[in-house]
């Protein structure tokens, strides 16, 4: 240790600080762009994910700034005040000014981010409109299917007492509102219409998680869970789920398809026949 002592530079060190401090900056910054060119969201196509996204940019924004410049005021108070090992460090015992500043600024912007993001949350969850498009989407291991109305524009009646093997939705086979609904494998939305998921599980914990909508939504064995949006592109989408549900997690997944309203009414109307 005495030979390591003689030797030691607190220059050497104070370089060594300084490099290892902008390299995490500069890293962190570069892995930030590169992640968002290569590895983010998928496009979005519903109303409501155009704010999801703007506040996670935000949030971004103003967190990869602070992290870039503390971490830069860091490295220059190593380098600028450094000492000789035998002078005795400096310090205040108070500031009344320094610690409003830095109570007061991180508390402000913690504020704002959190403001925002209750603004956001309540937009999303916000009454679902009256002319919803409804269907019931059900979870079970490992695929899942959905419901719509039929032609009475009313689902049928279930109950957990009625699930079985043949029956995992638990429908009510003596309640004349059921005999016309709709069960298929494939989701159809119409774009530009809002439409509303009852969420529904057959047997474990699932996730309801639609990437390109930014809808995530557990479906819980025993309760109706829901989720409303509204798509604003046609084409071919990936429902997920994204709760680890048993061995075949990885397959169980859907199709969702969104296009004009007109196209989703022909397509129900010959799935009822």
């Amino acid at each position: 240790m005495s030979n390591l002592s003689e030797h030691y530079s607190p220059a050497t060190g104070r370089r060594l600080g300084l490099l290892i401090i902008i390299m995490v900056a500069i890293g962190g910054v570069l892995t930030t762009f590169w992640a968002k060119t290569r590895w983010w969201f998928p496009p979005v196509a519903s109303r409501h994910g155009a704010d999801v996204d703007q506040l996670i940019t935000t949030t971004f924004i103003v967190t990869g700034f602070v992290f870039f410049f503390v971490n830069l005021a860091l490295g220059i108070f190593v380098w600028r005040f450094a000492a000789a090992r035998e002078e005795r460090a400096i310090f205040w015992p108070d500031s009344r000014t320094l610690e409003l500043s830095y109570t007061l600024v991180p508390t402000a912007i913690l504020i704002t981010l959190i403001s925002m993001g209750a603004v956001t949350w309540a937009r999303v969850h916000s009454p679902v409109p009256r002319n919803a498009l409804r269907v019931e989407a059900l979870g079970q291991q490992f695929a899942w299917t959905f419901r719509y109305a039929g032609p009475d524009g009313a689902f049928g009646r279930t109950a957990p007492r009625f699930v079985s093997r043949q029956n995992p939705r638990g429908m009510d086979q003596s309640d004349a509102a059921g005999r016309d609904d709709i069960i298929v494998s494939e989701l159809r939305l119409p774009v530009n219409e809002p439409v509303v998921v009852l969420i529904r599980s057959s047997d474990v914990i699932h996730s309801f998680f639609l990437p390109n909508f930014r809808v995530k939504q557990d479906a819980v064995p025993g309760m109706t869970t829901q989720f409303w949006f509204t798509p604003t592109r046609r084409g071919n989408f990936e429902l997920a789920c994204a709760e680890l549900c048993g061995v075949g997690h990885y397959i169980m997944r859907g199709r969702v398809v969104v296009d004009t309203k007109a196209a989703v009414d022909a397509w129900l109307a010959d799935q009822s026949h």
